[in-house]
């Protein structure tokens, strides 16, 4: 079985395996109510799954869940694969200013 693409993901489907277990539905329920596709919602819920925004709404709405419920706490860079060129807002006006104070002193 593949393992989660990162920790977030991991997390995410973690959440979502554990509301579903708490309503006593299936992922067959949970992805045809939801109109996502069985696969997918599996490999979601393994966490090894990309869902795009409107599949995590949807599966809030069938799961009677907050999305920010599902979300919340996995905006860390630690919970994220390892980036090879990621910046910040904050590191990028940072090197912005850098790079035209020194075009000033030329």
């Amino acid at each position: 079985m593949p393992s989660p693409r990162f920790e977030a993901s991991r997390i995410l489907g973690e959440r979502l395996r554990r509301r579903r277990i708490e309503l006593q539905i299936s992922q067959v329920d949970v992805a045809n109510l939801s109109q996502v596709d069985l696969a997918n919602y599996g490999r979601v819920e393994r966490g090894i799954g990309n869902p795009t925004l409107m599949t995590i709404l949807q599966l809030a709405v069938t799961l009677e869940i907050e999305p920010s419920a599902l979300l919340d706490g996995l905006a860390d860079l630690e919970l994220l694969p390892e980036p090879e060129h990621l910046f910040s807002s904050s590191d990028f006006v940072r090197e912005e200013l850098s790079r035209d104070r020194r075009h000033e002193k030329d």
